[in-house]
């Protein structure tokens, strides 16, 4: 059977925005998803199973600033992956922007294929995920500040240097106490940027996220930017650092932008990935993969640029 080329715009379900994506079939790949180990609800052997459920073979799990999630898989013996579900080690770098350099605010970029255990990327990680917990105890500070407090709820949480937490995890609390009516509700009016407990993120810039993935053996892949075909510039400085590939299929992409990105990325020899970034608050993963198209050969792209970028 000839696999479908694309997506499309017909058959859009009644509260789908306009030109939603539609896959023509079930997504085999997933290049972006989230655990516990972060700011994702499922544990990663929930995820894989979830998935692989869903008819994923081709899943990375990136969580932010970490690979516990990976590892914890990893040393799992005694729960293999499920049966034909292939794993990619991941990452994703929350990187911020600054004088000087490309972008502006904060970028995330996706490693495909690190080496989990390379001790410099870890170190680095590690960095970022103590600039997490710093940002995370300030931003508990301001709500309290403000009339929100939720000290009760953080003193049940593990604070590990292995999670990587973030706004998400304060978020949820926030809608638990009534404070918001969702997790985007309290980003959009509290959490997010000029909102009142608002906190600038500090850590690797674009241009160091993009190097120490490259030099971990990785693929490195700008993350959900829907404004590159607009900065080609721009992202040739990224190239020029060593960026690899262009997250073209991200589920929250609307049909036109997939198109764009996906013919910028072609346009600049960038291998198109795509996923869901599952985190787990909008439904299950059954729900979120229902809504992604990732063709084949994006999957055969990303394994031959992982083989070629490894150690």
């Amino acid at each position: 059977m000839t696999e479908p080329q694309g997506p499309a715009n017909v058959g859009r379900h009644a509260g789908e925005p306009r030109d939603a994506v539609v896959p023509p079939a079930p997504s085999t790949i997933d290049l972006h998803s989230h655990t516990i180990h972060s700011d994702g609800l499922l544990t990663p052997t929930s995820l894989v199973q979830a998935a692989a459920a869903a008819g994923v073979r081709l899943l990375a799990i990136t969580d932010h600033d970490s690979l516990a999630g990976v590892r914890a898989l990893n040393a799992a013996a005694a729960a293999p992956l499920p049966p034909g579900l292939e794993l990619v080690p991941g990452v994703e770098i929350n990187a911020v922007t600054r004088r000087g350099e490309p972008l502006s605010g904060e970028i995330h970029v996706l490693g495909l294929g690190v080496d989990s255990a390379d001790e410099v990327l870890e170190a680095r990680l590690a960095h970022q995920r103590s600039e997490r917990l710093r940002r995370f105890r300030t931003i508990v500070e301001r709500l309290r500040e403000i009339g929100m407090p939720v000290d009760e709820d953080v003193e049940g949480l593990d604070l590990t240097d292995d999670h990587a937490l973030g706004r998400p995890t304060i978020a949820r609390i926030l809608v638990a106490h009534g404070h918001a009516a969702s997790v985007d509700d309290a980003f959009v009016r509290l959490l997010g940027g000029g909102g009142p407990a608002y906190v600038p993120r500090e850590g690797l810039g674009p241009l160091e996220a993009v190097r120490a993935i490259r030099d971990a053996g990785g693929l490195a892949v700008l993350a959900h930017y829907a404004e590159a075909p607009r900065m080609p510039r721009v992202i040739d400085e990224l190239m020029d650092a060593g960026l690899g590939g262009l997250e073209a299929y991200h589920r929250s992409f609307d049909a036109p932008t997939v198109a764009a990105m996906a013919a910028f990325a072609a346009e600049r020899r960038l291998v198109p990935t795509g996923g869901t970034d599952y985190h787990g608050d909008v439904g299950t993963y059954a729900e979120a993969h229902a809504g992604l198209w990732v063709p084949s050969a994006a999957g055969a792209a990303v394994r031959a640029a992982v083989a070629a970028t490894a150690r």
